[in-house]
């Protein structure tokens, strides 16, 4: 079992979280990657009296923790075990809609990476699981040990950007059946070599990889930006922490299209498409964390923060 405890989850920038929420007493809010419950807490402080929140996350563990974390604010702060792919069913049948903002946080939890048994990193022996939601059949040990190594290499290249993906996935087709973590990461450097010249660990795309494709989680963000676009009210902010280049190019695509009028060609002399804006940017670029958190939390490092606002005449 993990050992981790309320203190152990650092939310990352947190103070920035909260500016571009927008945060107000009486607010109401969706965190639609509550975990456990960093930024739900911290929403929830800054939007008493009268705010509420609703929590969604697929892992039961987090939700626990959360749920403790927010026991002071009792029926205010409600928590859902549910996949942000249906953030706009959960919140219509809660009735919680429109909103005033929605928080979408795709990194891993302390509680996570630290559980040995869930499988998520390369630096603790445990099995090839990485299941957010540990009733879902498809684990990483089904990736690795099953798949043809062509498609094992294709999910190292479409979801951890990974160079050596054939030479990776040539070398476990050797090895395997592969049973841990350690495993994995060992045949991942025999693969490519060590670490020399090397800013992270060789294993680190590989199992960003796995659990991607294990949790499908760049479909579920895919369903999740125009549904929780769509729970805004006017001047409702959409908030998103992304961690790695492919989910920030989803959100970064996402808030540019929804941002503009118009798509048709640029030849076209009349507009066909009838696209009008509903989305404000309001940082042009992506926020990133301090110098100062991330020496005092390193894994904050590739964090991306990117802030839109719904403009007035498309909501509702």
């Amino acid at each position: 079992m993990s050992t981790a405890t309320l203190t152990d989850h650092a939310p990352v920038m947190v103070r920035e979280v909260l500016a571009a929420l927008n945060v107000r007493p009486g607010g109401r809010y969706v965190d639609g990657t509550v975990g456990g419950g960093g930024h739900a807490l911290a929403i929830m402080e800054a939007a008493t009296p009268g705010g509420s929140l609703l929590g969604i996350d697929r892992d039961p563990q987090a939700l626990e923790m959360a749920r403790r974390r927010l026991e002071p604010f009792g029926p205010d702060a409600r928590l859902v075990q549910g996949d942000f792919a249906d953030l706009g069913r959960i919140c219509r049948e809660l009735a919680f809609v429109p909103v005033h903002g929605v928080l979408l946080d795709l990194g891993l939890s302390s509680l996570q990476l630290e559980a040995a048994e869930r499988g998520f990193s390369f630096q603790r022996e445990g099995p090839l699981d990485m299941r957010f939601d540990r009733q879902q059949m498809l684990t990483a040990a089904e990736i690795v040990n099953e798949y043809a190594e062509e498609a094992l290499a294709d999910v190292l290249w479409r979801y951890g950007e990974e160079p050596q993906a054939r030479r990776i996935a040539r070398r476990i087709g050797e090895r395997r059946p592969l049973h841990t973590t350690t495993e994995l990461a060992k045949v991942v450097e025999e693969a490519v070599g060590g670490r020399a010249r090397r800013q992270s660990h060789p294993a680190t795309r590989t199992f960003q990889a796995l659990r991607i494709a294990v949790n499908q989680e760049l479909l579920s963000l895919e369903a999740a930006l125009p549904q929780a676009y769509g729970l805004l009210g006017d001047f409702g902010r959409l908030v998103v922490l992304s961690y790695h280049s492919l989910e920030d190019r989803l959100v970064k695509a996402f808030i540019r299209r929804e941002s503009q009028d118009c798509f048709c060609p640029p030849r076209q002399p009349i507009c066909t498409c009838g696209h009008k804006a509903g989305l404000r940017r309001v940082s042009r670029g992506a926020v990133r964390p301090s110098p100062e958190e991330v020496a005092r939390n390193p894994r904050s490092r590739s964090a991306r923060l990117r802030v839109a606002e719904r403009l007035p005449a498309a909501a509702g």
